[in-house]
């Protein structure tokens, strides 16, 4: 039986806009809501309609201790793409909802928890920070579509270096095959957290194309502070 799943949009959201509703705080000028399909249910993402709402305070919070917690640089890595909120809609409906994206909250179990965008999958930023030989990488490239390539000799790996050093696109190494991979959108817990950054330089390191990296870097306090619904996954 799956576990249900709570849908929150902060505190006191309000259910599902209707038409007899007006809905006068949208996504967009032109988007009320987005509904998603997700392995744990259909869900609605939208914003709360109370204009007189606040944020939590564990989100307005302004000052914590740096390093670890320090502002975070605008691009995560050279070539991979950084996205706002409206780019993150934008993802959902043509990436996630067509299949051919992921999002993944980088953060450790416990803040994922405690409510999470929804549809992301939970993997926490040190599982990419593994060594490509380490068999328990395996489960976590799997979810991501990769593929360990196995006995693949000396001279075909210098030959693929030699391959995109010339600029060709293989989206393999020695050790993975990237090219089924679906585009991912990762995420944590906002302008001051380096979870998802150095999430996204690990798997750059291990070969993952840049041009399938995508950093939503407003993570989830810009997204408590526009008042977006928040799924909250029961503990398995």
């Amino acid at each position: 039986m799956k576990p249900a799943v709570l849908l929150l949009s902060l505190l006191g959201a309000v259910a599902f806009s209707t038409s007899t509703q007006a809905v006068e705080v949208k996504l967009s000028p032109d988007r009320e809501y987005l509904d998603m399909e997700t392995s744990r249910g259909a869900i609605r993402i939208e914003r709360i309609q109370d204009q007189d709402h606040e944020v939590d305070p564990i989100w307005a919070k302004t000052s914590r201790r740096c390093p670890p917690f320090c502002p975070q640089p605008l691009y995560a890595d050279d070539g991979v793409t950084t996205v706002g909120e409206i780019e993150l809609f934008e993802f959902i409906e043509n990436k996630v909802n067509t299949g051919k994206g992921i999002m993944i909250d980088s953060r450790v179990p416990a803040w994922y928890q405690r409510g999470t965008i929804p549809g992301s999958i939970n993997i926490p930023f040190t599982e990419f920070e593994r060594r490509p030989t380490d068999p328990a990488l395996d489960e976590v490239m799997a979810m991501i579509g990769a593929k360990r390539r196995n006995n693949v000799g000396f001279f075909e790996q210098n030959l693929d270096r030699a391959r995109r050093s010339m600029g060709a696109n293989l989206q393999r190494t020695g050790f993975w095959d990237f090219s089924e991979s679906p585009d991912l959108l990762l995420w944590c817990n906002g302008p001051w957290c380096g979870q998802s950054p150095r999430a996204i330089r690990s798997l750059v390191e291990l070969g993952f194309p840049k041009e399938k990296l995508y950093n939503y870097r407003g993570g989830m306090q810009m997204w408590q502070l526009f008042g977006l619904t928040i799924e909250v996954p029961e503990e398995q």
